[in-house]
């Protein structure tokens, strides 16, 4: 039988790469679209390389996004995420993808859904539908298209680019609907084969559950490869997921929470201290406010997902909260992360009537790299 095939663009977002198509292009019915998604990924593969299709083996490398007319009248697009499992026929929709939301202006306007600026900056508000926000994209024209070429550099990308500036209006409640959902900033987590363990529980741009890395014997400085082998470690991150996934109302109970992989994403924080990245650079303690080691979709990342720095950064201005312990102050959060560093600004307001977070900026890359049709191998 033939291959299929569909219209489609490659781009880098941030630290991401994904295949984007227009919603017209797709196939009206959604329920196809995750075997479609899996087959042009080359998922799954127990191998972890998705050779046979367009992923990388890693979910940083493994996503999609949908973009559409937007359904809202304070939008200028819908955009939808998916992140293909590498090892598994599984296609979550659970979360948005920070890093990719950075190409989503770009392709608005490339695709001629936002008409072309005329000699000003292009500015596109961004529907995510999976966690039903706003988020604000502002970049530069190169004549028709996005511009490319500029100084910003991103730690975990070669080379420089234009910079594209990212506000996530209020971020918080992205999938549970609360900053705080499961009640205080910190509380003590029951996890099997674990015991209780002190963890914050943030819903801001993703859920996330920030524990103490020294409360699982560790720095906070492993690498990403030497956390894949260490499985006893995976094993405990991967518990404590389960486990606040069920305390954050996600999930029904930890089997359901297995097969929610993106939410919530779990994370080691730490005090910083000297940390080689994985370009071989000694990062002082004073580049950085707080570490992080944070779990993707069961990988540990090799820099951070976007979104989980978003909600880290907002974390540490929530009071009583872990990372705030760590990192309390105002302003600009530094995240230090296995690839370098990622600067992040969270509006977060404390007040008699609670804690409100209007917004969260930060500043990415990124880059159309091909144009064309997608083949795939036709679902029977």
């Amino acid at each position: 039988m033939p291959q299929s095939r569909l219209r489609a663009v490659f781009m880098r977002g941030g630290t991401s790469k994904a295949v984007m198509f227009r919603r017209a292009d797709l196939p009206d019915d959604q329920a196809s679209w995750p075997s479609i998604f899996t087959r042009i990924m080359g998922s799954p593969d127990p191998n972890m390389r998705q050779l046979d299709g367009m992923g990388g083996g890693i979910s940083s490398l493994s996503k999609i996004c949908i973009i559409g007319p937007s359904s809202r009248a304070d939008a200028d697009v819908d955009y939808t995420f998916a992140q293909v499992s590498v090892d598994s026929d599984l296609v979550d929709f659970a979360s948005n993808c920070g890093n990719m939301s950075s190409a989503i202006g770009p392709f608005a306007v490339e695709e001629g859904f936002v008409a072309r600026p005329n000699g000003v900056d292009a500015v596109v508000r961004i529907h995510n539908t999976n966690t039903q926000k706003i988020i604000v994209s502002r970049f530069q024209m190169d004549g028709d298209y996005a511009a490319v070429e500029g100084g910003l550099i991103l730690d975990g990308v070669g080379g420089s680019g234009a910079p594209i500036k990212l506000d996530f209006l209020s971020p918080a409640g992205a999938r549970t609907g609360k900053l705080l959902p499961a009640g205080p900033a910190t509380k003590m987590l029951d996890v099997p084969e674990l015991g209780p363990i002190a963890a914050s529980m943030i819903d801001a741009a993703a859920p996330c559950v920030f524990v103490r890395a020294g409360d699982l014997d560790c720095t906070g400085t492993e690498r990403p490869d030497a956390m894949e082998r260490d499985t006893l470690l995976m094993e405990k991150l991967e518990n404590i997921r389960r486990a606040a996934s069920v305390a954050m109302g996600i999930a029904a109970d930890p089997g359901a929470a297995a097969n929610i992989r993106s939410a919530p994403k779990v994370a080691m924080v730490t005090l910083p201290v000297e940390q080689r990245t994985l370009s071989g650079r000694v990062m002082a303690p004073g580049e950085s406010d707080i570490l992080v080691r944070m779990i993707s979709v069961g990988q540990p990342h090799r820099a951070v997902p976007l979104t989980g720095a978003l909600c880290l950064a907002v974390a540490c201005r929530v009071p009583g909260s872990i990372p705030h312990d760590i990192a309390a102050g105002t302003g600009d959060v530094r995240i230090g992360h296995p690839s370098g560093m990622v600067l992040v600004t969270a509006d977060v307001r404390v007040g008699p009537a609670g804690i409100e977070a209007p917004s969260a900026t930060v500043y990415r890359t990124a880059r159309r790299l091909f144009q064309g049709d997608v083949l795939f191998r036709t679902p029977q």
